[in-house]
């Protein structure tokens, strides 16, 4: 374990197993309701977004565009997985319970909230982002704006969580999630600016600029959000090993510095492309 700051008993970190359990004991046995939760949410929506591969495959159509099976799948796919990954991650953060239980409770929801939207306007046939068509589909839109809004803040401050008290966990761990969450971040901000750009431009009446605005951001978007799962899994894979803490250490800054690296490329080409 890493070095842990004194503190009251109320910040420290509620893993879920239990104290003095080994590593490898069963994530699923030891959780927490509201982890348990968050787990099963998190595989229905990953396979949801493989269904919906299953449905493009037969019923076929473009890939791309703001109407396509594309964003099912990879929304789907993608908040499942990231919601797997936090409820896993926020066990190791140094907050109070009952804020880790709210904090995850919401950001469930929310992941529910923009894949459920998003697939149903691919049902329906319609774009899901910056449609105003109809006031059932401004509806939807602007409820999708406003969960990506709530996932802004719920991850910050998760983000935050790690960089005011060091983290649990085993070596690297600590580098692991501060170095995955500033990543996420990242990602939030350009999500963000995707839709307060498409917003503004839509409601200008330039709904197909405001389709076209988000091309040169959305490489940077999908690279920086799973950070926060590659890198934690690996200081976690590299505990199971024989390895020396510094050669894990040394692996687990190389792998940052690899997603950093990855980031600063889809920052250029977002600017470039812009």
């Amino acid at each position: 374990m890493e070095n842990q700051p004194a503190g009251a008993t109320t910040t420290v970190p509620v893993r879920s197993s239990a104290v003095g359990s080994s590593p490898t004991a069963p994530v699923w046995r030891n959780a927490r309701p509201v982890e348990r939760l968050c787990y099963v949410t998190g595989a229905l929506l990953v396979v949801s977004g493989l269904l919906h591969l299953i449905v493009f495959a037969v019923d076929g159509g473009s890939w791309d565009g703001p109407v396509s099976w594309r964003k099912p799948v990879t929304f789907g796919v993608s908040f499942g997985l990231t919601l797997i990954a936090l409820c896993w991650v926020a066990s190791y953060l140094r907050i109070r319970p009952r804020t880790r239980t709210v904090l995850l409770a919401l950001f469930a929801a929310d992941c529910v909230l923009e894949v459920g939207g998003i697939t149903l306007q691919a049902w329906r046939g319609v774009p899901s982002h910056f449609n105003m068509e109809t006031p059932f589909d401004t509806a939807v839109s602007m409820a999708l704006a406003v969960g990506g809004g709530v996932l802004v803040v719920i991850l910050t401050t998760l983000a935050l969580a790690s960089f005011v008290s060091r983290p649990d966990g085993p070596t690297g761990m600590a580098l692991a999630l501060r170095a995955g969450f500033a990543i996420l971040v990242v990602g939030l901000l350009s999500g963000a600016a995707m839709i307060a750009r498409g917003v503004y431009l839509t409601r200008t009446g330039h709904q197909s600029a405001g389709y076209d605005s988000t091309a040169s951001v959305k490489p940077l978007h999908a690279v920086s959000l799973h950070a926060i799962l590659v890198l934690p899994l690996l200081a976690e894979v590299l505990a199971r090993t024989s390895w020396s803490a510094r050669a894990r250490r040394t692996v687990v800054r190389a792998a940052v510095g690899c997603c950093a690296a990855a980031v600063g490329g889809a920052l250029v080409w977002a600017v470039v492309a812009y």
